[in-house]
């Protein structure tokens, strides 16, 4: 199965809506597509924000990756965050996530990232796959205070 990256653009925020929606519905998060379209509009206006990818499989998207670009004096420089990464569901277990996941530590290093943090449910399968590819706990807990609605 060849599966296919490519940037998102704004024609794609339609399909975008459509899998974020099913991304927020897998654990029940809260979803406003208005605010939703608003940000993708900004992110993919603005590459110093991060990268999109359209994941595809036989030319139709299945799924996709965000990676959002920060700064970090403890890791030397530039990270990222794997902000989402979804694959509708009848794709699952077909080794695409693994394929994304390479593909975004080959794009992370040549965009210079010195580390890639990421965020997943303790119940998300996805789990074994970010550990067989290196990523580790660092015992720390994420603490987050939102600022907004």
């Amino acid at each position: 199965m060849k599966v296919e990256f490519e940037i998102a653009t704004i024609e794609y925020i339609p399909k975008l809506l459509e899998m974020m929606r099913g991304f927020n519905a897998v654990d029940n998060y809260s979803f406003n597509p208005k605010i939703t379209e608003q940000n993708l509009t900004d992110f993919l206006s603005n590459e110093s924000l991060g990268r999109l990818w359209l994941i595809s499989v036989e030319d139709k998207p299945i799924g996709y990756v965000v990676l959002t670009f920060g700064f970090s004096f403890e890791y030397g420089g530039r990270d990222a965050f794997i902000d989402e990464l979804f694959i509708k569901e009848r794709f699952r277990g077909k080794g695409i996530g693994t394929k994304t996941m390479e593909f975004i530590l080959t794009e992370a290093k040549r965009l210079h990232i010195n580390a890639i943090h990421l965020e997943v449910e303790k119940h998300n399968n996805a789990n074994r796959l970010y550990k067989k590819l290196g990523f580790n706990s660092t015992n720390r807990e994420l603490f987050v205070k939102r600022l907004t609605d």
